[in-house]
């Protein structure tokens, strides 16, 4: 017999602070056959276990600490949240006030940044932007009002701390009835583990970010590109197989901590509803979620309710999160896959009719390779929608097909000539690429799935399932230009990397409408995430029922536009949420001025 109805009320301690209560419930993360805890090991501080407990109520005490962590028996840094990693699952409701009181017991400052919730802007929870940081053995209090409902998550704005596993998710349940039925609701949390210091990271890529790439193309690998091909992208200083900085093995791919042979497991009955709410908290990673046999209802993007849609497959960015219902039939087991967009690894789940049930994993697909069209070569018509082929993918967007596609016509093409950006974007060492000629892509699936045979998600496939409240035409259009020189490791706004720009941020007036537009002039897809508001995804879709979202996916060599009501007033984090990308210069303020022009 399967019992779903597991006590939600979990308190843990912190590491160095006391014991952690090992009681986890299953409906929230799975359980696990191989979730040995561990104690302290010595150098290294103690080992951090996997998964989450849940912790809600008015207020809540969190503790941020240090230890070790062992996945897959590899041993690496760990920071956790109240003693695991991720750390737990806070459940809250949308009306009610919250008080958390976190402590840090590390020896360097820390944050939580809580991902996509509406708050007063010295609540967000980045240094140098809403408050100073929490100090080594101090205590700061967040306290707000809780504004919405759905599904979020949080996460520390301090170094590189997220890396080492200083994130967890939350929920936050809705004050009226939710406007789908369901018999389960579980939680997905993606995200990488390394045994490397993020530190020593960071400084490798800027000396030569392909030192984490292994799928490099080379003289005799097996890449279906031909002679002239390679030539050509040699010429340009251009790895066509440049699709994550950082893949396996030097990640180790996780759900909800866990390392895909450790045994996590989602029960079921058959013809249950399942709720299953897709959190991507990677620092560095893609993933394309699948699970073979079972189409996928996504429900709601970053927490915020869509138009139901069954897809079989879809892309989820660093720091997007999905929930989708999914209704298991009479197999003993499905394969829930997480695979990395450069298919150098996977995270991996189950639903399992009884415990230790286990369906077939697929293997690891062929790696994706960039084409011309990842390059800003497009020569064909705008993006429409998505139209005419399984993947939702269109023909200027990029269809999976041999780069020499457009080699024929690279005389005359320049990658470098910034004469084709617009007067107010930086040239200097930080811009290496210029996109020829950007295209809308919201109808592009993701790298890696554009010629797939079955359906996959792309943005011009969601609507907002509420209306919008506010459909007022942009009173102006805002240009953002984002630039990079990959062989240095530099990115960059507008070619200004944000050291440089810290005293200059966006401006918003007051409650004004505007139109944001972001052109890549990179080769890689960069999740842009705004704090403090939703901003509506330019799409296709009427003004009232454009979806929703924080974060927005601009594929490489392209452009996407999203409409944002600038109504929260403060300083506001806008970035690339690829964590090293940020660190790299990717990163801005947005001020909004509060109403009579005071904040």
């Amino acid at each position: 017999m399967l019992d779903r109805n597991i006590s939600r009320r979990i308190l843990l301690g912190g590491i160095g602070t006391g014991a952690a209560l090992a009681t986890i419930p299953a409906w929230a993360q799975g359980r696990s056959i191989h979730s040995g805890h561990g104690g302290s090991h010595g150098r290294g501080g103690p080992r951090i276990p996997a998964g989450f407990g849940e912790l809600s109520g008015e207020i809540i005490d969190l503790t941020v600490g240090s230890g070790h962590r062992i996945v897959e028996g590899r041993r690496g840094p760990g920071i956790a949240v109240n003693g695991s990693v991720p750390g737990p699952l806070i459940r809250l409701r949308e009306g009610q006030n919250i008080r958390f009181n976190v402590t840090n017991n590390l020896n360097a400052d820390t944050s939580i940044h809580w991902h996509g919730l509406l708050v007063p802007f010295q609540m967000d929870g980045v240094p140098g932007i809403s408050f100073p940081g929490i100090r080594p053995r101090e205590t700061f209090t967040y306290s707000f009002p809780v504004r919405q409902s759905g599904t979020y998550w949080y996460h520390s704005h301090s170094g590189l701390q997220e890396q080492s596993g200083h994130y967890g998710p939350m929920i936050i349940d809705p004050a009226g009835p939710e406007p789908v039925e369901y018999d389960r609701d579980y939680i997905l949390l993606l995200s990488d583990f390394t045994v490397l210091d993020p530190h020593f990271i960071m400084s490798r890529l800027r000396t030569g970010e392909g030192n984490f790439n292994r799928q490099l193309s080379s003289w005799t690998d097996n890449y279906p590109m031909s002679g002239e091909e390679r030539r050509m992208w040699a010429e340009m200083r251009m790895p066509a197989t440049d699709i994550m900085d950082i893949g396996a093995p030097t990640y180790t791919f996780l759900a909800n901590g866990r390392g895909p042979t450790e045994g996590l497991e989602y029960l079921f009955r058959s013809g249950e509803r399942i709720r299953l709410r897709v959190i991507n908290g990677s620092a560095q990673s893609f993933f394309n979620v699948r699970i073979p046999g079972l189409p996928m209802t996504i429900i709601a993007a970053d927490g915020q309710n869509v138009r139901p849609v069954e897809v079989d497959e879809f892309q989820i960015g660093t720091a997007e999160t999905y929930d989708i219902i999914v209704m298991p039939g009479n197999a003993e087991a499905y394969a829930i896959v997480g695979e990395s967009m450069d298919r150098s690894g996977m995270a991996l789940a189950m639903l399992a009719s009884r415990p230790g049930a286990r369906a077939t994993v697929p293997p690891l697909r062929d790696p994706p390779l960039l084409t011309m069209a990842d390059m800003g070569m497009n020569h064909g018509p705008a993006d429409n929608g998505g139209h005419g082929n399984h993947g939702g993918m269109d023909h200027d967007a990029g269809k999976e097909q041999p780069a020499a596609g457009a080699s024929h016509n690279m005389d005359g093409m320049d990658m470098r000539d910034t004469s084709l950006l617009p007067p107010d974007v930086a040239i200097g060492p930080g811009v290496d690429m210029v996109s020829m000629a950007p295209v809308d892509k919201m109808g592009d699936p993701g790298l890696g799935l554009r010629d797939v045979k079955h359906r996959v998600l792309n943005y011009r496939m969601l609507a907002a399932l509420e209306p919008n409240k506010d459909i007022r035409e942009p009173s102006r259009l805002l240009e953002l230009h984002l630039t990079g020189n990959m062989e240095r490791y530099m990115w960059s706004f507008d070619g200004r990397m944000y050291s440089a720009v810290s005293d200059v941020p966006i401006r918003f007036a007051w409650n004004e409408r505007v139109r944001v537009k972001l052109v890549n002039n990179t080769m890689m897809a960069h999740p842009i995430h705004l704090h403090g508001m939703f901003f509506e995804l330019v799409n296709g879709k009427n003004a009232a029922h454009q979806p929703r979202k924080n974060v927005v996916i601009v594929q490489p060599g392209a452009s996407a536009q999203f409409d944002l009501t600038a109504n929260e007033p403060g300083d506001w984090a806008f970035h690339c949420h690829l964590m090293y990308h940020m660190h790299g210069g990717m990163m801005q303020t947005v001020t909004v001025v509060g109403p009579g022009g005071a904040k």
